[in-house]
């Protein structure tokens, strides 16, 4: 392992402070420290700036439940007040359990990376951070990284973590009036619009599209705890159609005992080892189920933990899902808001939801060990359950979207797998889908079409480092099929997906990058690009199907840090 004498860390949001936070806990400390950011600022990143939040949008995280960083949110608050929001403007009357805006979240985790750097130059390390800097390649030449900007600089490292964050494409969006492929940054929304939008998607991502588009064209008033919308004389015609695949809205948030997530939640890597020596090489998705969802359950709820014990994974979804589809999504919506209330008003949590979010979590470091069988088992079944759950909306987003449902001003349309969006000749989209209740085809023309699904997988062939893809230091995700009989089945009904290597051996092929337990990316043979590190989430989906924000990075940080301080190479073992 070569002496690490510079780090360059290429991305300066959250993933990167985290990864500076352990990169000090570890006492590893560099000469030369750099930080390539594209935007102005960093710590915030895309989710906690002005690039992915407006003043209406708040974090789906409270005080209590931020991962430890060197100033507390409540000591932020006491050294810089927000003297014009009511709930931030005294750190003495801080409710720790109440959501935090996004964009005072963004500053308070500029403060810290800032603070964190600072302690890393009283150690001797040269931090060079460039703002307004877009990394367009990086190369490996001998032991060095070059890292090279779009102003033709190059600057070399011994290591480098890519950190770039959130990534959204655009497909139509600035060739086609009405069309957006996302809905960031929220300010490009700025007039009332007097007509029907669509919304694809209802993920948070979809609710921040609700909440602008709500402000442009009515006002929220608040009175005894109620919300009521009244829309502006301009917007009479204005309402919202939301279009989901499985017709759900998220979840609502509840009382949390602190952080769910932590090391210990995770399966260790003697643990995994072992666990793949006696079971044929590959980790059991029922045994990740037992372990970190149904005992940690039964120690929390006992009484549910008796009622789900004997169901399989598909029959505990089927249980879980099935009164969501009973419902009304609406109705449900309300009922499990008086369910979330209450868990908050007493401090009580709702066991199997916070269990089921601590699951989820965990189940990402394991996954790059499982069967083909056992991923493709786990995105079908268990990822829509999740996905809901750990959506997590705040209550104060509930209240808006149900005044205006008490409006008549949003809609819920469920649509199948065949349905699709379509550029419309002049202005916004057409909307194909079939009627789920009459059975009939629809193709509905909207002025204004958003895209609000959330973030989706970055590809190999898209991930924006040249060189990288085409010298194999990076090479796509991929995990063997236990069963080689399922495999050719599979093989045979979609070759593009499933990779044949021999007679014997079949493999998947998942989104995004291949990487080992320590986020170390993993070239065309399967072996360590050494001190090539990947915390971009959107790069690494396939292997890390699940992530749960701010406590991903702090995970994601300490592995690579731990690797970084003892020198591992540990290749991703999948033969």
């Amino acid at each position: 392992m070569e002496k690490i004498d510079s780090i360059g860390i290429v991305g300066g949001g959250p993933a990167a402070l985290f990864a500076v936070k352990h990169l000090i806990s570890e006492n590893i400390y560099p000469q030369t420290l750099y930080v390539f950011e594209k935007s102005a600022r960093i710590g915030a990143g895309m989710p906690y700036s002005k690039e992915g939040a407006a003043g209406e949008h708040v974090a789906n995280v409270s005080a209590n439940e931020l991962p430890e960083l060197p100033e507390t949110f409540l000591s932020f608050i006491q050294r810089k007040p927000y003297p014009n929001h009511p709930d931030f403007s005294d750190y003495r009357n801080i409710n720790e359990y109440k959501v935090i805006p996004r964009l005072i979240l963004g500053d308070y985790m500029e403060e810290q990376f800032k603070i964190l750097l600072n302690t890393a130059r009283k150690m001797g390390v040269a931090v060079k951070v460039l703002t307004e800097t877009t990394v367009t390649d990086i190369r490996k030449k001998d032991h060095i990284f070059e890292i090279v900007t779009s102003g033709n600089e190059i600057y070399e490292c011994s290591a480098t973590i890519i950190c770039t964050g959130h990534h959204w494409p655009k497909k139509y969006e600035g060739n086609k009036n009405g069309w957006y492929d996302s809905p960031y940054p929220p300010s490009k929304f700025s007039a009332a619009t007097n007509y029907p939008i669509a919304i694809r998607g209802t993920s948070l991502t979809a609710v921040d599209a609700i909440k602008t588009l709500a402000r442009l064209n009515g006002t929220f008033s608040e009175e005894d705890d109620e919300i009521t919308y009244t829309l502006h004389e301009k917007s009479n015609n204005f309402c919202l159609t939301l279009f989901s695949k499985r017709g759900y809205l998220p979840a609502l948030r509840f009382h949390s005992e602190g952080s769910a997530f932590s090391e210990g939640w995770i399966m260790s890597q003697e643990e995994i080892f072992e666990y793949k020596e006696k079971n044929g090489g590959f980790v059991d998705l029922n045994y990740v189920f037992e372990r970190n969802f149904k005992q940690p359950l039964r120690k929390k709820n006992e009484k549910f933990y008796n009622e789900i014990k004997d169901l399989t994974i598909e029959q505990f979804v089927e249980k879980m899902l099935t009164l969501r589809e009973e419902l009304d999504s609406f109705e449900l919506f309300k009922a499990e808001y008086y369910e979330a209330q209450k868990s908050i008003e007493r401090h009580q949590t709702i066991a199997w939801k916070e269990t089921l979010s601590a699951f989820s979590y965990a189940i990402n470091y394991p996954a790059k060990h499982f069967s083909a069988e056992d991923m493709i088992r786990m995105k079908k079944t268990l990822l829509p359950l999740i996905s809901v759950i750990i959506a997590s909306l705040p209550q104060s987003s509930y209240k808006e979207i149900i005044a205006l449902y008490n409006q008549g001003l949003i809609s819920l349309v469920s649509v199948d797998d065949e349905s699709h969006v379509e550029p419309h000749q002049e202005e916004g989209a057409i909307y194909h889908y079939t009627d789920h209740h009459t059975g009939d085809e629809k193709s509905d023309h909207f002025r204004m079409y958003i895209d609000a699904v959330g973030q989706q997988p970055v590809q190999f062939n898209d991930i924006p480092f040249r060189t990288l893809r085409d010298e194999g230091l990076i090479s796509s995700g991929y995990l063997k099929f236990k069963d080689t009989k399922t495999g050719k089945l599979q093989f045979e009904e979609d070759n593009k997906k499933i990779l044949k290597i021999d007679p014997d051996n079949y493999y998947l092929r998942v989104d995004g990058l291949n990487i080992n337990d320590y986020f170390q990316a993993l070239d065309d043979y399967g072996k360590v690009t050494e001190n090539l590190f990947i915390m971009t989430v959107p790069y690494i989906a396939g292997l890390n199907p699940d992530y749960s924000g701010l406590d991903f990075c702090d995970t994601a940080g300490k592995r690579i840090a731990t690797s970084l301080k003892s020198g591992i190479i540990a290749d991703k073992i999948v033969s």
